[in-house]
């Protein structure tokens, strides 16, 4: 008979946890605790609800609350009290974890996740003080959190990584059409024209005054092998082998250098 959630104290709830602990790893567990888990799926979803405004999908919320209340489950003494005292912070602090490991937009080391969470807090309660106007100053976080000053320092800068601006943002409120992306630079592909060239000068060295002639004219001057075999009063397949040769020997050259 499925177990229907009323409250801690109902016979068949209290009956179905004495049985769940007694039940070690026989079949009948698996059974207890899925159907456990069914009658108080919705107060795990409740508890997910109360996150809904913090940018993650409520959907993904009430996976993680489920995961939190299978723990509950699992975990429970029955002869330690009421269920729902025990399995409520254990279900929020589930999905506090969520937020804390997959919620980021930045990773930051969880010491700093931690440093942010005092100093927001600590904000909070400095600006709800009577006769406090404006934004309080680092001084006064650090003193209502009892952080010293370069850890308040973290914890505010964390303030800001939490989530991310896109990068297709504008960045000015004129409407003149430049995004966060356009602020950014690009790859110079001059730099690695320099770097090839600057690669190729102790190869270069070692070829003959002839090989070097022919490179330069293929490369720079841009002329065919007939023409250059025509230059040079020699036949195209032997330029071809030159060129062949001496871009092998060049290559050598550069790699050693680069190893």
């Amino acid at each position: 008979m499925p177990i229907r959630h009323t409250h801690d104290d109902a016979p068949e709830t209290a009956e179905a946890f004495h049985r769940l602990a007694a039940a070690g790893s026989a079949p009948e567990h698996n059974v207890l605790c899925e159907e456990l888990v069914q009658a108080w799926l919705p107060m795990a979803h409740r508890l997910a609800a109360k996150f809904r405004d913090r940018g993650e999908n409520l959907e993904d919320l009430k996976q993680v609350a489920a995961l939190g209340l299978v723990k509950a489950v699992e975990r429970y003494d029955p002869e330690r009290g009421a269920f729902e005292p025990y399995a409520v912070p254990t279900i929020t602090g589930e999905v506090r974890r969520h937020f804390r490991d997959y919620g980021w937009d930045v990773r930051v080391p969880r010491r700093v996740q931690e440093l942010r969470s005092k100093v927001r807090i600590a904000r909070r309660e400095v600006i709800d003080q009577p006769g406090h106007g404006g934004e309080p100053s680092r001084e006064e976080i650090a003193a209502k959190a009892g952080l010293t000053p370069e850890q308040t320092r973290e914890g505010m800068e964390a303030l800001d990584t939490y989530s991310a601006l896109s990068l297709d943002v504008e960045t000015t409120t004129s409407g003149d059409g430049f995004s966060l992306a356009d602020t950014l630079g690009s790859t110079e592909a001059g730099y690695d024209l320099v770097a090839d060239r600057e690669a190729a000068k102790a190869g270069l060295k070692t070829l003959s005054d002839r090989e070097r002639t022919i490179l330069y004219l293929r490369f720079f001057e841009d002329m065919t092998q007939t023409g250059i075999a025509d230059e040079l009063g020699i036949s195209q397949m032997h330029v071809s082998r030159l060129i062949t040769r001496s871009c092998a020997q060049v290559r050598r050259h550069a790699l050693g250098a680069a190893a």
